[in-house]
């Protein structure tokens, strides 16, 4: 019996070091750069850039990464031809987990883990997940599967390949800059998940299949879709103070507020609560961030509690026209770069993830044959 004492759920406990991403005194940096500067100067290319290779691009790198990023975005016509036979009725989440899964199949390098082929793969998968999200939703709803255009960032690439249209400016600024804030965030689950799982000198495939196992979680990735449903429940600015008071009365748990790591507020939640607003009055689609902002006022002020990242997220992606169950699955989108840069990293200096357990069963047991028991 081991006399450690057991953190539970690993807070507060170092497992790693890490030179991707860091959250100190409630400042989320991307290898040293303040998300609020990456928000409000940089493209999510250039992030993606920067978290797989130490620093920000100059504009012959940039415009190397967008190239490859371009030759990859596409997929093979037999997996688009196989994921047709998922289940319509199959979540976004599960199908993307099983999609990236099977993607390892039609990959030569697949199990080839040398750094430059992690590295090639680190890539595409960065260029595919967009392709194989829009690919997916269009299945569902009986339509094909629009092929990526060249010359596009990942955020137009999906926006037009979801909608089969060229997107509006406006929409895509939103979405990259909503990219850019969820691309990595230190040690969370979903990264973790991905470091232990190719600590065991797994491939890539895997890990990511790993990732989006942990993100699908409503205390991961999917809050953002709870905190849209909990804004259509609340249908209407005068429903919010009532709704909230019955809510916190029934000790109901209001998804979107308060984070482990942030003790004086999510510093990305500002960027998103900015967009929602203009998004809102360019569309006509006021009230969601009106609800969204009372919302957020009540609650500071009966519970301490600030918004996170999944709060403001949720009204942007609905005024994009994005439907709720692909909120996550466009989590993963962007996330699926902080992945890669970390399970790189991990590759570079690995060491089999494995903690222990503090036992609390009986001991001291004895067996007796079947017959006696």
């Amino acid at each position: 019996m081991t006399t450690s004492t057991a953190d539970k759920g690993l807070e507060g406990v170092v497992a790693l070091t890490s030179s991707v991403s860091s959250i100190v005194d409630g400042v989320l940096t991307y290898r040293g750069y303040d998300i609020d500067d990456l928000a409000e100067n940089t493209t999510f290319e250039e992030v993606v850039y920067l978290l797989l290779n130490d620093d920000l691009p100059n504009q012959a790198q940039l415009d190397e990464l967008k190239q490859q990023l371009d030759q990859e975005r596409a997929l093979p016509a037999e997996f688009l031809a196989q994921i047709k036979h998922f289940p319509k009725t199959a979540l976004p989440m599960e199908a993307l987990r099983t999609a990236v899964s099977m993607l390892s199949m039609f990959d030569a390098e697949a199990n080839d883990i040398t750094p430059e082929s992690n590295r090639r793969k680190a890539i595409r998968m960065i260029a595919q997940f967009p392709t194989i999200i829009a690919a997916l939703h269009r299945n569902r709803i009986g339509k094909e599967a629009v092929a990526p255009k060249a010359g596009m960032s990942t955020a137009a690439s999906f926006l037009h390949m979801m909608h089969n249209t060229d997107p509006d400016p406006v929409a895509v600024e939103a979405l990259d800059k909503a990219l850019i804030l969820h691309a990595d965030h230190e040690l969370n689950a979903s990264t973790f998940a991905a470091r232990q799982t190719v600590s065991t000198l797994s491939d890539m495939y895997s890990a990511m299949t790993s990732a989006i196992g942990a993100l699908k979680g409503p205390l991961h990735g999917g809050a953002n879709e709870q905190v849209i449903r909990t804004l259509q429940r609340i249908e209407t600015p005068e429903n919010v103070a009532p709704f909230l008071e019955q809510a916190l009365a029934g000790k109901e748990r209001i998804m979107g507020f308060g984070h482990r790591v942030y003790k004086d507020g999510d510093p990305r939640a500002k960027h998103l609560k900015k967009m929602s607003q203009e998004l809102g009055k360019m569309t006509g689609e006021t009230k969601w961030y009106v609800m969204s902002d009372m919302l957020e006022n009540a609650m500071v002020e009966k519970k301490g509690l600030k918004p996170n990242v999944d709060f403001y997220s949720a009204s942007v992606y609905f005024v994009l026209g994005i439907p709720v169950d692909l909120y996550t699955p466009i989590f993963a989108l962007s996330r699926v770069s902080g992945w890669a840069a970390h399970v790189l990293e991990q590759f570079g200096n690995n060491r089999l993830i494995r903690p222990r357990a503090d036992y609390t069963g009986p001991i001291s047991r004895h067996s007796k044959p079947i017959s006696e028991r």
